[in-house]
């Protein structure tokens, strides 16, 4: 299979012939055309043995920023900590860290191969990582590709407890200050559901994902490294108090 730049795109099949895992096609490679063709078409890699594995969810797990939801526990570790948070700062210790092994597992996703291909995505300005640091070392972090309108998380880690929700937080602020309205998080799971995703059936999902890659504006390409990462963290924290309070007033207007 030809490997394709940054500028040449392929067809995937059409989602909805993914199996009942979302299990779309295999084969191809990881160049840079391949991978933004499928992110482009709301497919991602997902396999630990070649060959390489395309998938297409239904439904898929996304995190609207108008309900992102952070504990009062949380927002007290978030706002009280002496963490640092960057962008774009150490793109390979991220995912490095992403790829070691987790407690009671015995392997990884993210091969060699993965963070080679992902390594040049970043170079060209579209994967991007988000930093926690304390003091020299990093503490947690997480990183994603950016199609301008629409962000896909890849994986995430802490060596400190919440570091990696304080990434998460420090993200959904600096997306939504372009006006970015939701992060993919993929494949549901109960860490990301208590931050408020949501299951969304994969046609709406494509839909979104169509409408956000046709804006002219959205997260612009290239480095994020002169984001402000204080200031993102405290714009993720006052979205997820503003969408607590429409919560709360949305149910005390509900009949009981």
């Amino acid at each position: 299979m030809e490997h394709l730049d940054e500028d040449h795109r392929i067809p995937f099949p059409d989602p909805s012939r993914a199996d009942r895992w979302g299990l779309l096609a295999a084969g191809g490679n990881l160049s840079p055309g391949f991978l933004l063709s499928a992110y482009e078409q709301g497919v991602f890699p997902w396999y630990e043995e070649e060959p390489i594995l395309w998938f297409s969810p239904d439904p898929r797990f996304l995190l609207f920023f108008k309900d992102l939801h952070v504990g009062k526990r949380l927002g007290r570790t978030l706002t009280q900590s002496s963490w640092q948070i960057t962008f774009d700062q150490n793109f390979p210790g991220v995912i490095q860290a992403c790829s070691e092994p987790r407690r009671g597992e015995g392997g990884t996703w993210i091969t060699r191969e993965m963070r080679a291909a992902y390594g040049e995505l970043h170079r060209l300005g579209y994967a991007h990582s988000v930093e926690v640091w304390q003091g020299d070392s990093l503490a947690g972090g997480l990183y994603g590709v950016s199609l301008g309108g629409c962000f896909s998380g890849e994986s995430m880690f802490s060596r400190e407890r919440d570091a990696s929700k304080a990434a998460l937080v420090a993200l959904a602020g600096v997306l939504s200050q372009w006006e970015v309205a939701f992060i993919d998080c993929q494949m549901e799971t109960a860490h990301l559901a208590a931050f408020g995703a949501a299951p969304v059936p994969r046609q709406v999902f494509l839909e979104l994902l169509r409408e956000a890659r046709g804006r002219a504006d959205g997260a612009p390409r290239g480095s994020w490294s002169s984001c402000d990462g204080p200031s993102a963290l405290a714009r993720g924290i006052a979205l997820a108090r503003a969408a607590d309070a429409s919560r709360l007033s949305n149910e005390s207007r509900s009949p009981q």
